[in-house]
């Protein structure tokens, strides 16, 4: 990909902005504004019984509680199985034994340059909660048939948990 004119127009609290042009093709310079993003992780608990651990919490950009895996940010230089473990324990309670990874998606790559890394956890262990000040999160634990299938039915519209769901279905009966 050729770029030129590549100009951070936007810094936050955990993005940044970035405008640039980019050459497509024959068809010449366009102009783009790309999220940059340090990248996050998602984690499905898969306890011994068959059911998982779902998270209900209040996403204000869509201005819903939605239905989603136990997730978070990455830190600076931080491992991703390492995120996923903190964030397991701070948004559930859980710990586990085993971490398999499902690979990662790019949740909106057209403005975003976001990698969320999935994993399936087991061998779990439950614990205390140690959410952030600003988290308000409720835990709700299912059977994970019916979980998949809420992921099928659109019922659950997180994109991260519903790919985790399907990937998560290949080595489950």
């Amino acid at each position: 990909m050729e770029t030129r004119y590549n100009d951070i127009i936007f810094r936050g609290l955990v993005v940044e902005i970035e405008h640039m042009e980019v050459k497509v093709g024959e068809k010449g310079w366009h102009p783009y504004q790309i999220i940059r993003h340090p990248g996050g992780v998602a984690v499905l608990p898969l306890h011994d019984d068959g059911t998982v651990t779902l998270i209900r919490q209040l996403r204000p950009a869509v201005e819903e509680f939605l239905l989603e895996l136990p997730a978070g940010r990455l830190s600076p230089g931080e491992e991703p199985e390492a995120c996923g473990r903190r964030e397991l324990l701070e948004e559930t309670g859980l710990t586990a034994d085993q971490f398999r990874s499902l690979g990662f998606i790019y949740p909106t790559p057209g403005i975003c340059d976001e990698r969320i890394h999935l994993y399936l956890a087991t061998g779990l262990t439950q614990g205390e909660s140690e959410q952030e000040p600003y988290e308000d999160i409720e835990t709700l634990r299912l059977p994970f048939a019916q979980a998949l299938e809420m992921a099928a039915s659109g019922a659950i519209t997180d994109s991260k948990t519903a790919v985790a769901l399907f990937r998560a279905g290949r080595w489950l009966p």
